[in-house]
């Protein structure tokens, strides 16, 4: 069931006015025997996500925006951004086994979300101009997958995609990421970026910590 018990279940947790199922819950078992266990670490929540809802609170989005959340897993900074912001979100992600606990926490938040299976690599710059942000949270776990998300940023540049923020434990994929997007912006000033590399400490009762990569174009974050 997905109504609002979930709020007092102790098999939930409340995130940022969001309901969280735990793994513990009746019902994410039931997804997993039904969708099939996630195949690339898309079975929990994971802290970047609680670092990118308070990076968020703090530098929000425009009501409304077209949001496109990559690699969403559970798809709650997306969903979160449905229910804070009125945002049109869809969540992608390259394990279709995970789509189902997307949507099952928008049905339970009362908000929808549409939901893509698909790799990172696919997605084209034309598919990237219907956004206004795209969002990511702990995305950049393997070495190789530093220049497939470059790759995917400059193409949302290309696209005009106004700003992308990614969030991430610190490690050194990521790093290498956020590097590169500097020496981007660097390199390249007619492409006219704005890019903020920076630590996020996420406060009681969460105590997280990450780092944030925020790439806009300027004059329009």
């Amino acid at each position: 069931m997905t109504d609002k018990k979930h709020i007092r279940d102790k098999h939930s947790r409340n995130l940022f006015g969001l309901t969280v199922l735990k793994n513990s819950h009746p019902d994410a078992r039931r997804l997993r025997r039904q969708a099939g266990e996630p195949s690339l670490h898309g079975n929990k929540l994971w802290k970047s996500t609680t670092v990118l809802m308070d990076y968020l609170q703090e530098s929000p989005p425009p009501k409304q925006s077209r949001i496109l959340e990559i690699g969403c897993g559970w798809g709650l900074s997306g969903i979160f951004c449905a229910k804070t912001f009125d945002a049109d979100v869809t969540s992608l992600d390259a394990d279709e086994n995970v789509l189902p606990f997307t949507e099952y926490h928008a049905k339970a938040n009362n908000v929808t979300t549409n939901t893509i299976a698909m790799r990172f690599e696919d997605i084209s710059a034309e598919q990237l101009e219907q956004f206004d942000v795209i969002i990511g949270a702990d995305i950049c776990f393997w070495d190789e997958l530093t220049d497939t998300l470059y790759q995917l940023i400059n193409r949302a540049i290309e696209a005009g995609v106004p700003r992308i923020i990614l969030t991430d434990p610190g490690r050194p994929p990521f790093r290498d990421l956020a590097g590169a997007a500097e020496t981007l912006a660097t390199e390249e000033p007619k492409l006219n970026l704005d890019v903020r590399y920076t630590d996020w400490d996420v406060p009681n009762p969460h105590n997280a910590w990450g780092l944030v990569l925020d790439i806009s174009l300027k004059g329009e974050a």
